[in-house]
């Protein structure tokens, strides 16, 4: 991921995909990233 997609994910904290889609400087790599991350159990999902 994107040192600028990771800061701006930290700052903003999105409840969603949706929402982490639609900040400026999040690309759909690092979605796609973020997604496998979340699939693997890395990142907690939120429910």
């Amino acid at each position: 991921m994107a040192t600028e997609a990771v800061e701006k994910l930290k700052k903003i904290e999105p409840l969603s995909i949706a929402q982490a889609s639609r900040i400026s400087g999040v690309n759909p790599a690092d979605i796609s990233i973020l997604l496998v991350y979340i699939e693997q159990g890395k990142i907690a999902k939120v429910k």
